[in-house]
């Protein structure tokens, strides 16, 4: 098939030096590199799953569990409302 791209002259650049290298035609190695990305960009991206790191926090001196109105009271102070 027949078509009209255009390259940004970089990626021209490259592809011509990269044909040159691998004594190649042009037209073998463009197809070639979309092969190859197009592989990519069907492939979902692998994702590391989410993690964190739990740290035993504890309250401070002086807070209880208890009563949860008394905290709340305690951390925001009596005014807040």
């Amino acid at each position: 098939m027949r078509t009209t791209l255009t390259l940004d002259e970089d990626v021209a650049q490259k592809t011509k030096e990269l044909a040159m290298k691998l004594k190649k035609p042009f037209k073998v190695v463009i197809n070639d590199a979309l092969r190859k990305g197009l592989e990519q960009v069907e492939k979902p991206t692998k994702r590391l799953p989410f993690r964190t790191i739990s740290h035993e926090m504890g309250l401070r001196e002086g807070f209880g569990i208890d009563n949860i109105q008394e905290l709340i009271a305690q951390a925001e102070g009596e005014n807040t409302r």
